[in-house]
């Protein structure tokens, strides 16, 4: 506020100074000299007054300066007692939220431990529960045990029996071959050679020539002591016991061939070869890994060794072969099928032949009508044509009433 004042007292004696200066510049003489005096003692009362006013103005500017610091002193003093005070009220304010949270968290907990201890519990418990179920399965398997303990042991027994033994054999070889031929196929419990008491376990039925049939001879081995002994030893690793189990072995497998080859080849009737069929795996690889015994027993005693797999691979040929037979036997009668088609088509082909000269025929009556017709316009080009409306009654007069 005193600066504008100050501000205003300047200019307005600047404008009093223009004021004079134009004054003095048009007057002149004794009328200047007094307007310059005039000027003079004008600008020295205004420098005084100046003075004056700037003395004032310091001091005004002090007292300003004073009351300004004053004020920014209370200020500062209030804005630090609001920082106080808010911050009072922030720590208030933490200590609320903190006492929330915490009992909260504490609520929280709370639930949660009561939660995991319900789930925990319910999980123990399923869980004995399942222990409970699995421990009863276990022991329910272990009588099944018992009782398959026993089961191997009847089948032990069984198989100790040669005569059981032959029949297990037996069933298994019944199985492939149901698996694999059909009933026409094979036949159980042949008497190969006619008359003859010598019965096969199972013959497939081969054609011959003139219709007939032979029969190739399946006998089922299982020698199953002499097996026995053989793993025994092979087990313990004793050479000498392994060495003698397998000659007794291959001793028992060439004493059945010669059974089978004196029994049940007799060519014209069977094939002249047999199969021996061994039921185990095992002792099918035995036998073929001895020295030596396959060939002899096929050279020697024409006798086939084969086991589950061999059996299955041989069968599945023979069936290829059948089904390759019955191909050639249906072929005569596709060609004579052929051959009636033939004959038919050819008697197609003549009526074909017939119909096409009777359209020949019709179509040259179509052309000769055509030519009556074209010769008739010709004479009847020369007659008048009438109009529309006595063509019409022309024509009523000659047709009779509907």
């Amino acid at each position: 506020m005193i600066i504008a004042v100050f501000v205003l007292v300047i200019l307005n004696i600047l404008a009093t100074a223009c004021v004079a200066l134009l004054l003095i510049r048009r007057t002149s003489g004794s009328e200047g000299t007094q307007v310059q005096d005039a000027v003079r003692a004008g600008n020295a009362e205004l420098r005084q007054e100046l003075g004056t006013q700037r003395t004032e103005l310091r001091q005004g500017m002090g007292e300003v300066r004073t009351e300004l610091d004053a004020k920014l002193t209370a200020m500062a003093e209030a804005n630090a007692n609001r920082h106080l005070q808010v911050q009072v009220l922030l720590q208030q304010e933490m200590e609320k939220l903190r006492a929330g949270n915490e009992a909260k968290l504490e609520k929280m907990r709370e639930t949660v431990d009561e939660k995991l201890q319900g789930t925990l519990e319910k999980r123990l418990g399923d869980s004995f529960e399942l222990v409970s179920k699995r421990l009863e399965m276990v022991q329910k398997g272990l009588g099944e045990m018992q009782s398959l303990a026993q089961d191997v042991g009847g089948l032990k027994r069984v198989l100790t029996n040669v005569k059981s033994r032959g029949s297990w054999g037996e069933v298994q070889l019944a199985r492939q071959l149901e698996d694999i031929l059909t009933a026409e196929q094979y036949e159980q419990n042949v008497a190969v050679v006619p008359g003859s008491r010598e019965v096969v376990e199972f013959a497939v039925i081969l054609p011959g020539r003139d219709a007939g049939t032979i029969y190739l001879p399946i006998d089922s081995k299982l020698p199953q002591e002499d097996y026995e002994r053989l793993l025994d030893a092979q087990e313990h690793g004793d050479k000498a016991a392994i060495a003698a189990a397998g000659k007794a072995l291959d001793r028992a497998i060439l004493e059945q061939a010669k059974l089978i080859s004196s029994k049940y080849i007799a060519p014209p009737y069977s094939t002249d070869f047999a199969i021996m069929y061994l039921p185990t795996e095992g002792l099918f690889a035995e036998v073929v890994r001895s020295p030596g015994l396959a060939s002899k027993l096929q050279t020697e005693h024409r006798v086939l060794v084969t086991g589950p797999t061999t059996l299955m691979s041989l069968l599945n040929s023979l069936q290829m072969g059948f089904r390759t037979l019955a191909i050639e036997k249906r072929s005569s009668e596709v060609w004579q099928v052929l051959s009636a088609a033939k004959e038919e088509f050819r008697k197609y082909g003549d009526v074909w032949d017939k119909l096409g000269k009777q359209l020949a025929t019709a179509q040259n009556t179509v052309r000769d009508a055509g030519t009556r017709t074209r010769a008739v316009e010709r004479k009847l080009k020369d007659v008048q044509t009438l109009e529309v409306a006595a063509q019409g009654d022309v024509l009523s007069s000659l047709l009779p009433d509907a």
